[in-house]
């Protein structure tokens, strides 16, 4: 039995979603489809819990807006118009639930945690209880179970849960294992569980990978797909280096890292439950099921070249502060890291000198450190500075750490091509070694760096002024 994710980026236009109904249909016997949200959806319900907060006639506009494009999909996929009715009564169901959710939220004029998580889940409900109507509609054994009903149990943590998967696996076998059959199609929600309060959480943006994972690992299956409307993993973004080449093997820790430098095949967090089985993971294009994909296992090839892909990130930023003696001082990070993470904002990395500290944040989180940092009393350091314009390269590969030479050729490429490094991380991971560099600059460090590696070296340097 396999456990298979099907991604937002599969269900978008109508007629890719029928496509996707048709692959289900014509390989999903048997199997447990994990299943995110229609593209849009989660961003359509986390805006307009905005929009009902500042103003109540948003509300029905918003619903209607959900309740058409799911409509309109399902006049596409669900065969038979007595069907398309039952389903329509279905729809309206759960969306009245969720307008009572979004009339609340006005009422009682707050946002919270527990409410988001709420709301943000309704997305992965409707697409779960759409693809099976429409399973259904064309003769084939399909059902759906919610991940709060069968027990697919969290820490309790909104936002950002982590499953038990003890205490999922008990609850799974007990309520799944009755309705798996080898004709039948078995289909959950991603993104969210429950907590041990029976709060709806949910495993942040992008979670439903890790979702499929959990449930791989508690219904003990053979293996984990996930399917795309992507190749796979490649050596690099191929919107920006033409000639880069699908990576047909990579370990858990290559495919964690990748996912983490920028590469939209995976959820950062998706090997951890696997990793301890061991259980293999294959990606999928759904454009050309047939084709070769990535598979992801325990260990990388032993031969071959070391560095697999040459990754990037743009949404990245740099806070600066600076302070006399960080090294020699003692308390002053922790001072600084505390309060970053204690105004809810993530820490990507950290590198510092005598006379500074630099936190590696994600762009949008910049301003939100800097306020954090100046309510700091007495202030530890004399100032602090945001880097915008910057972007990280990844370079990935098991084993990195001990090849010798490689960040050599890594810095004199880019180096070759005119290209200056703003801060290096070599050490934290044994499979990546980053750096950042100007915005304006990135494209040609990532070819130089891909050409070097992969291909005849090869370099973008910008002319020189006479």
């Amino acid at each position: 039995m396999k456990v298979i994710k099907v991604g937002g980026g599969c269900l978008k236009q109508s007629r890719t979603i029928e496509e996707i109904v048709g692959l289900m249909a014509a390989r999903g016997r048997g199997q447990v489809f994990v299943v995110s949200a229609l593209n849009g959806i989660t961003d359509l319900l986390l805006n307009g819990m905005t929009a009902a907060l500042e103003d109540e006639a948003s509300i029905p506009r918003l619903v209607e807006t959900i309740r058409t494009r799911h409509h309109q999909v399902a006049r596409r996929i669900v065969v038979g118009q007595t069907r398309r009715n039952a389903y329509d009564r279905d729809l309206g169901d759960g969306l009245s639930r969720l307008e009572r959710f979004f009339y609340g939220l006005n009422f009682t004029r707050e946002t919270t945690p527990r409410l988001t998580d709420v709301i943000s889940s309704y997305g992965e409900r409707l697409s779960a209880q759409l693809l099976t109507t429409a399973l259904r509609s064309r003769g084939l054994d399909a059902a759906y179970r919610l991940p709060h009903e069968i027990g697919l149990v969290t820490d309790g943590k909104f936002g950002d849960a982590t499953a038990d998967l003890k205490q999922t696996a008990r609850n799974f076998q007990r309520h799944l294992a009755p309705v798996l059959t080898a004709e039948g199609i078995l289909i959950l929600p991603g993104f969210f569980g429950a907590g041990p309060t029976g709060d709806i959480t949910t495993f942040g943006r992008g979670g439903s990978d890790y979702a499929a994972a959990v449930a791989a690992v508690a219904l003990e299956a053979e293996v984990l797909e996930i399917w795309k409307d992507t190749q796979g993993f490649m050596s690099a973004d191929p919107r920006m280096v033409p000639e880069a080449e699908l990576i047909p093997v990579l370990s858990y820790e290559e495919a964690a890292e990748l996912a983490y430098f920028g590469a939209r095949i995976l959820h950062p967090r998706t090997v951890e439950p696997v990793r301890r089985r061991k259980m293999k993971i294959f990606i999928r294009n759904t454009l050309a099921p047939d084709a070769p994909g990535s598979e992801i296992r325990a260990r990388s090839p032993r031969s071959g070249p070391v560095i697999k892909s040459v990754a990037h990130d743009c949404d990245i930023g740099i806070l600066k502060v600076h302070a006399s003696g960080v090294g020699a001082r003692p308390g002053i990070l922790a001072q600084v890291a505390s309060a970053v993470a204690e105004h809810g904002i993530n820490i990507k990395s950290v590198v510092t000198s005598q006379t500074c500290i630099s936190l590696l944040l994600a762009s949008h989180d910049l301003a939100g450190a800097r306020d954090a940092l100046v309510r700091i009393r007495p202030r530890p350091y004399r100032k602090t500075e945001m880097l915008k314009d910057v972007a990280l390269i990844g370079i990935v590969g098991d084993g990195i750490q001990n090849q010798p030479g490689v960040a050599a050729r890594c810095f004199s490429a880019v180096a070759d091509c005119g290209v200056n490094v703003e801060m290096i991380s070599f050490g934290p991971s044994k499979a990546a070694l980053y750096f950042l560099v100007r915005k304006k600059e990135l494209e040609r460090g990532v070819n130089a760096i891909h050409s070097t590696f992969f291909s005849t070296p090869r370099c973008h340097r910008p002319p020189q002024p006479e």
